[in-house]
C-alpha cells in the first residue's frame, strides 16, 4: 500500500514538473499581458502557502518547482521580460495586498532568486 502511495507522489511530482515547464515555454514566447497571466499561474501552485501558509512553514514541492520555472524564465531571457516579471509580481502584491508577505517570500523560500528584490517600493523600471 505504501508503495503506491509513493508512486501516486511521484507521478503527481512528474505532472506538475510537466505543467510548470508548458506554462514556462509559453511565458518565454508571450507578450508582456499574457506574461502576467503565466506569473500568476505559476503563483498559484503556492496557493496553499499563500492562502494560509500551509501545509508546512515552507511551500511545498509543487510551488517550489513552479517559482524555479519563473527564476528560470526571468532570469534566461533578458532585462525586458524580468522587468515584466517585476511588474506581474508587484501587481499580484498589489492585488493580494494581505498575503503581499508571503508572495514576496516565495521565491526565497524555495532556494531561487528572479533576479531582483520583491518590496513595497520595489521599482521594476529599474531591474536589469
Amino acid at each position: 500500500m505504501q508503495v503506491v502511495k509513493i508512486e501516486l507522489l511521484e507521478m503527481k511530482s512528474v505532472f506538475w514538473m510537466v505543467i510548470v515547464l508548458v506554462v514556462a515555454l509559453i511565458i518565454h514566447e508571450a507578450g508582456a499581458a499574457e506574461e502576467c497571466i503565466t506569473v500568476t499561474a505559476l503563483v498559484s501552485a503556492c496557493a496553499s502557502f499563500v492562502n494560509y501558509g500551509t501545509p508546512d512553514p515552507i511551500p511545498g514541492e509543487p510551488c517550489c518547482v513552479a517559482m524555479t520555472s519563473l527564476s528560470n524564465v526571468a532570469n534566461a531571457t533578458g532585462t525586458e521580460t524580468r522587468q515584466a516579471v517585476c511588474k506581474c509580481m508587484m501587481d499580484l502584491i498589489a492585488t493580494y495586498h494581505s498575503n503581499s508577505i508571503a508572495i514576496a517570500t516565495l521565491p526565497g523560500f524555495c532556494g531561487v532568486s528572479l533576479g531582483f528584490t520583491i518590496e513595497p517600493n520595489t521599482d521594476c523600471e529599474y531591474v536589469s
